[in-house]
């Protein structure tokens, strides 16, 4: 796998889910502002070859109304 510059939101979104956490759109915006994660995890998945699944969850949105994410893991194996 080629390196990933520590200074961007890849390597941080990356050390995130190498800790074994899953991740969401809201936690990437308020732990390290980043606002384009399924950017991010297209390019792990795809630039650097790594085994992340996503699955739908249901969340209430400020409307009150049930709407599903993306929740991001990687797949340690």
């Amino acid at each position: 796998m080629k390196a990933i510059p520590t200074n961007t939101y890849t390597y941080k979104v990356l050390q995130w889910l190498r800790s074994g956490k899953p991740i969401t759109t809201w936690q990437a915006i308020d732990e390290f502002g980043c606002t384009r994660l399924a950017d991010v995890i297209y390019r792990l998945r795809n630039e650097y070859g790594l085994p992340i699944k996503d699955e739908k969850i249901p969340v209430i949105n400020r409307h009150g109304r049930t709407v599903k994410i993306a929740r991001y893991e990687l797949i340690i194996e």
